[in-house]
């Protein structure tokens, strides 16, 4: 259990279920968020990742099970729920021809914030966001950019414990997905938010979240951070090391195959010459694939079998990797969907 998962979650979704007719867009989903952490929900569209959403905002029912949100359940309690979390739809709406102070200081005065304050916080936001200098700009000349940080102050105008983003980043360019995703890493490591955060890009999802899960269909089939979900997955090796090795042939491969714990040896396409005398003979990368941590083993065989060891690397599997074996038919898919 990690240190974030010691506390009681924020939020707790039991057996929730949520039909349309014979459709079933959610099923028996089961989820813990806990506080201060930045939880990335990944799957692609229609996946059933809006109605989670909205079930937990209490603006649609669920079918069975519950949400709760901050100790409250959602369907029973969803105006207390709306006082609690801020929510940032994939396109945010705001009044055109108002100024961007204006919008933020109308949202606040919809909170019950009185105006003086509602004034001072919507400035500091629209500080906090970089977009103090365009404050009394009209927001309908706002890019795509510009309008999601102000979606991010809108949120935070009512000082939020739980934030949830559908589809932050769509529509953004490279350099304004990168502001906009470091300003939601900075809000929940500097002010303790707990965020929700959906979306259909992974690295995006790599980048800022501390935990991932995979959502497909309408079923959660995994949940955890980048190094559980590799030990999830069906039929793939739990290690793999990479190896810089000269020369390279095949009583070097079969010395390496003998190690215990090895079960595979593969080398790298282009990765050297077969021929160990060759004077042509190149650095060989291979890697080698195991049930367990096999580096001493592994170093010790290059040794004893005379050649020349110059780098050794674990290799983690990347979100990209771990996405496709679940998203593109890979056997996990198959066994757990």
């Amino acid at each position: 259990m990690t240190t974030i998962e010691a506390a009681e979650p924020v939020i707790q979704l039991k057996n929730l279920s949520k039909t349309y007719g014979d459709f079933t867009a959610v099923d028996r989903l089961n989820l813990n968020i806990y506080p201060g952490e930045i939880y990335g929900l990944l799957g692609p569209n229609g996946a059933g990742k809006t109605t989670t959403i909205l079930m937990m905002l209490g603006l649609t029912e669920p079918a069975s099970g519950e949400a709760l949100v901050c100790g409250l359940d959602a369907t029973r309690n969803p105006m207390q729920v709306k006082r609690k979390v801020g929510y940032m739809p994939d396109d945010v709406g705001f009044y055109e021809d108002r100024s961007a102070l204006d919008n933020l200081v109308y949202t606040a005065r919809l909170n019950r914030i009185p105006e003086a304050e509602a004034r001072s916080r919507a400035l500091l936001l629209l500080e906090r966001v970089g977009l103090a200098e365009v404050a009394h700009k009209r927001t309908g000349t706002f890019s795509r950019g510009m309008r999601q940080r102000l979606g991010l102050a809108d949120v935070l105008i009512k000082n939020p414990q739980v934030i949830i983003l559908d589809e932050p980043t769509l529509g953004i360019d490279p350099e304004g997905v990168r502001e906009l995703l470091a300003l939601i890493r900075d809000l929940s490591r500097n002010e303790g938010i707990t965020v929700l955060l959906s979306s259909h890009h992974l690295h995006q999802v790599q980048q800022i979240c501390d935990r991932v899960g995979l959502f497909v269909q309408g079923r959660l089939i995994a949940s955890g951070d980048i190094d559980t979900l590799s030990r999830q997955l069906d039929g793939a090796p739990a290690y793999r090391i990479e190896l810089d090795v000269l020369p390279w042939n095949e009583s070097l491969e079969t010395a390496l195959r003998g190690v215990d714990g090895v079960t595979d040896v593969q080398l790298t396409p282009g990765g050297g010459l077969s021929d160990s005398n060759s004077p042509n003979a190149e650095l060989a990368t291979v890697v080698v694939s195991g049930t367990e941590d096999t580096t001493a083993g592994l170093t010790k065989a290059v040794i004893d079998a005379g050649a020349s060891l110059f780098g050794v690397r674990p290799l983690r599997y990347g979100l990209d990797d771990i996405y496709h074996r679940y998203f593109e038919g890979g056997e996990s898919r198959e066994r757990l969907g």
